[in-house]
């Protein structure tokens, strides 16, 4: 595991720490070869630097978050503010983490994606690479 990731989830509460390590464990399990890093101050993991699936520490509870989530056509995630494609659902319990939802969602992640990267350079047009 990358070692900044590493360092986010122990620096969390008890509870936060369980929910963050099961996330991040069930990400690596699907994404293992794909760049990781702290990005924007939380683990977000890379498809060929486009972002695809990360997770913060919210007032409300851990938030998983893809950016083109909002394409899943899954109920449990929510979309964002309809401006980008993203859609995230929020934990406060490792109970609630369903490791078959987020295989699922990580698959969908890989074949249903919008280009992040390059959404500065375009003055924040989205195209759809997948």
């Amino acid at each position: 595991m990358n070692k900044d990731i590493q360092h986010y989830n122990d620096v969390q509460s008890v509870l936060d720490r369980e929910i963050c390590q099961l996330l991040s464990a069930g990400i690596n399990l699907q994404l293992s070869e794909k760049e990781s890093k702290i990005w924007h101050a939380h683990p977000v993991w890379f498809i060929d630097g486009n972002p695809i699936v990360g997770y913060s520490k919210l007032k409300a509870g851990i938030r998983l978050m893809f950016w083109s989530g909002a394409d899943f056509e899954e109920t449990a995630l929510k979309a964002g503010t309809g401006k980008f494609k993203d859609a995230s659902v929020t934990y406060t319990d490792i109970e609630q983490v369903n490791l078959d939802d987020l295989a699922r969602w990580i698959e969908k992640s890989k074949v249903i994606q919008w280009d992040y990267k390059n959404v500065v350079k375009r003055k924040g047009v989205l195209i759809r690479l997948a």
